[in-house]
């Protein structure tokens, strides 16, 4: 869990306050172009990384399977078995409607 927040160290993407937003102690000029950037951040996302795979037909799936048959003591027995080289992701996918990035740092609503 927890995976799916960003990874910059020190620097809020939404906001011109919190921490690291004090551009004379990092004294790099290339940092405070980041943070004069950061504050025009839309706290909406509008695309995300698919988690769908095409196979070699063309197929679209989170997960394949093979049918195999297996003979044991002169007896068919039919399994399963996943399929895991050959596939493509899908990639970057547009939403449909727009959603809130998880860092985004203020309460909407309190109850």
């Amino acid at each position: 869990m927890g995976g799916s927040g960003s990874k910059a160290k020190g620097v809020w993407p939404f906001s011109g306050g919190g921490a690291g937003s004090d551009p004379s102690s990092e004294g790099n000029e290339q940092s405070v172009a980041r943070l004069k950037s950061s504050r025009n951040a839309t706290p909406f996302v509008f695309t995300r990384r698919s988690s769908l795979y095409y196979d070699e037909d063309g197929d679209l799936a989170h997960e394949f399977y093979e049918e195999t048959v297996v003979t044991k003591n002169g007896r068919k027995k039919s399994k399963l078995k996943r399929i895991q080289k050959n596939l493509i992701p899908q990639g970057i996918v547009k939403l449909d409607h727009p959603c809130i990035h998880v860092d985004f740092p203020i309460i909407l609503c309190e109850v």
